[in-house]
């Protein structure tokens, strides 16, 4: 496992990231003893939210308190707020939970704009204000949407972008990356298994391993996930002609209008599980399970019925997918898979 630096911020970690959002899901207990794990193992990069429940805490009880140097772990978290105010409570409690007195990267959480100077908000004043203060040590933020991502990475005011990257992204994913590579910002690769579409782990480090300047963070919420990833650190796979071949099959058949899960669409206004809906075509062949096709998946599916067609979901999706009519195609192929007209093997 190769060594990367992460922009100018001059964190140096392997390339092989611990995605905390996944641990809100279990107990505290096997959270922390997941996350001792992946320490041990030699992953040194921990990327969490205000936003994840938990998350902070859990992190928080297992590197805090003495348990290991401070120095020895870099933390990154982030702060969903839009206001000055909100921006201060958000890094008080962060810093209270983590067991810290600073964060190494603090990222603005799903960006709706790039922040800057003397642009009215004071968002990233207070940026430069908690980073005087010494309770941040890099600025950074996460975004979805592509155009801002974009004037993030070319701004000259951000050390560190987070964004979606996986094997099945589009040349312009791609180019925004060659933007960060450019202008020395650090890359956090989040999604980097399509939010679960992708199942070969060997590919998808394969994948990003070919970049510098890019930490993937791996969303970890299993033993054997963590297992997983952890084989890698000592034989990392290589993009060779086999997994080349693999991979131009998976973006044949991924690319294109999908969900990625993110959830930002959610509430639905009328109950439909949106983000799992629209993704069950794909699921149910690649995750093949009789579970997808039982009563209470049935009865998820069929609230798509329902639909009013207010788009608010489609107003809110980073993608600018049209989740309406993608959800009423989810529905149809899963009534023909339900009816045998397609056939999905376990």
């Amino acid at each position: 496992m190769k060594n990367i630096t992460l922009g100018r911020t001059g964190i140096t970690v392997p390339q092989n990231g611990f995605g905390a959002l996944p641990i809100q899901r279990i107990s505290t207990e096997s959270a922390v003893k997941l996350l001792r794990r992946a320490y041990a193992g030699g992953m040194r990069y921990y990327d969490t939210a205000r936003g994840y429940t938990d998350s902070e805490e859990k992190l928080g009880l297992a590197f805090g308190n003495g348990w290991l140097k401070r120095e020895e772990v870099y933390i990154a978290t982030k702060t969903h707020a839009l206001t000055p105010e909100g921006f201060w409570k958000d890094l008080e409690t962060s810093l209270r939970l983590l067991k810290t007195d600073y964060i190494d990267v603090y990222q603005f959480h799903n960006l709706p704009r790039c922040f800057r100077p003397g642009d009215g908000t004071g968002m990233y004043e207070c940026m430069l204000e908690a980073k005087r203060q010494g309770k941040i040590r890099h600025i950074g933020a996460s975004a979805h949407k592509i155009g801002v991502a974009q004037e993030v990475a070319q701004s000259g005011l951000y050390e560190v972008l987070q964004y979606p990257l996986s094997y099945i992204a589009e040349d312009i994913e791609l180019d925004l990356l060659a933007t960060c590579q450019r202008n020395n910002v650090g890359f956090v690769c989040m999604k980097g298994l399509a939010g679960g579409l992708i199942t070969n782990a060997r590919a998808a480090m394969a994948f990003v391993s070919q970049f510098d300047g890019l930490i993937p963070i791996w969303g970890i919420q299993r033993e054997k996930e963590l297992d997983d990833w952890l084989s890698f650190m000592d034989e990392t796979p290589v993009l060779d002609d086999g997994l080349r071949a693999f991979i131009e099959g998976e973006r044949r058949e991924l690319m294109g209008s999908f969900c990625r899960g993110c959830g930002y669409c959610l509430p639905c206004t009328v109950g439909i599980r949106i983000s799992d809906c629209n993704r069950m075509s794909l699921m149910i062949r690649r995750a093949p399970s009789e579970k997808w096709l039982g009563a209470p998946w049935q009865a998820e599916m069929a609230k798509i019925e329902t639909c009013v067609d207010c788009r608010q979901c489609v107003s809110k999706c980073p993608y600018e997918l049209d989740i309406p009519n993608l959800l009423r195609k989810n529905l149809e192929d899963y009534r023909s898979v339900l009816a045998g007209k397609i056939k999905v093997t376990d």
